[in-house]
C-alpha cells in the first residue's frame, strides 16, 4: 500500500453543454454522497469542455461539492493573439485544479509534439495547476518498440528542462485501447506504471517517483478494481463512462470490489 491518494478522473471530451454539465455533476455528487463516499480517501475530478467550466465552478462552490474541476487543455502562451486558446491564468481564475496535457487526441488531431506538451506543462506549473500528462503508445509502436518505451520517453520529454517540478500526474493510456473496447491487462498497466516510476526516480529523484500514475483506456466499473489492485497504479482516467453518473460513481467506489 502507498500513501498516494487514488485519483479518479473523468474526461468528458467534446460532450455536454453547460446545462447538461450541471445536471451530471449534481447527479454524480449526490450519488457519491448518498453512498457515503470518502472524498479524502479517493479523489474524484471531472474535466468538462471549456464552455462548461464557469457553470461547473459556480455549482461546485454553491453546493460545496467535493468533486475537483479540471480543464481538457491549456495554452502554452500567457496571452495575446492566439485565437481560440485558453491560458493558464484564465483556468486558475476558474479554480481548475487540474488540466489534461498531451492527450493522444491532441497529439493525433492537433499535431501536438513533445515540445508543445513540455511548454504546456510549464504553463500549468506557472499557474499552480496540476498537469495530468497523458502518455501512451499506438498499436504500431507497441509492436515495434514494446509497451513501455514510448510512455517513458513521452514522460521524460514532458518534464525535461523544468527548473523545479511542481505536482504532476501521469496518465498512461495505450492509444490502441482508447474508445476501442480493448483493454490492457492489469499486469500490463502495472508494468508500464512501474517503468514510468523507475524513469522518474532515475531522472528526477525519489520525490518525483511518488507522483500519481493513472491508467486509462476503456475503463468501466466492472474492470477498474483489477487495475487498482496494484500499488503502482494510483487511479484511472475515464472517457465515455464518465458521462454516466451511475457508472462513474461505481468506478469511483472501486475499493468496495478490492479484496485485501
Amino acid at each position: 500500500m502507498t500513501n498516494r491518494v487514488p485519483f479518479i478522473a473523468g474526461n468528458w471530451k467534446m460532450n455536454l453543454d453547460h446545462l447538461q454539465a450541471i445536471a451530471l455533476i449534481q447527479k454524480l455528487c449526490w450519488t457519491l454522497n448518498d453512498a457515503d463516499h470518502d472524498w479524502g480517501k479517493v479523489e474524484v475530478a471531472v474535466f468538462p469542455p471549456f464552455t462548461s467550466l464557469r457553470s461547473a465552478q459556480t455549482l461546485i462552490e454553491a453546493e460545496r461539492f467535493e468533486v475537483r474541476l479540471g480543464a481538457q487543455d491549456i495554452s502554452a502562451h500567457e496571452s495575446g493573439a492566439f485565437t481560440g486558446e485558453v491560458s493558464g491564468s484564465m483556468l486558475a481564475k476558474l479554480d481548475a485544479k487540474y488540466v489534461l496535457i498531451g492527450h493522444s487526441e491532441r497529439r493525433q488531431y492537433h499535431s501536438e509534439t513533445d515540445e508543445i506538451v513540455n511548454a504546456k506543462v510549464a504553463a500549468a506549473f506557472k499557474h499552480g495547476i496540476t498537469p495530468v500528462i497523458c502518455v501512451g503508445e499506438t498499436l504500431e509502436e507497441l509492436e515495434t518498440q514494446g509497451q513501455s518505451a514510448v510512455p517513458v520517453a513521452q514522460t521524460i520529454a514532458a518534464l525535461s528542462g523544468h527548473d523545479k517540478l511542481s505536482d504532476f500526474i501521469i496518465a498512461y493510456e495505450p492509444v490502441w485501447a482508447i474508445g476501442t473496447g480493448k483493454v490492457a491487462t492489469p499486469k500490463e498497466a502495472e508494468d508500464v506504471a512501474a517503468a514510468i516510476r523507475a524513469a522518474l526516480r532515475e531522472n528526477y529523484g525519489e520525490e518525483a517517483s511518488n507522483a500519481r500514475i493513472l491508467y486509462g483506456g476503456s475503463v468501466k466499473a466492472n474492470n477498474v478494481a483489477g487495475f487498482l489492485q496494484s500499488p503502482e497504479v494510483d487511479g484511472v482516467l475515464v472517457g465515455g463512462a464518465s458521462l454516466d453518473a451511475e457508472e462513474f460513481s461505481g468506478i469511483s467506489r472501486f475499493q468496495k470490489h478490492i479484496v485485501l
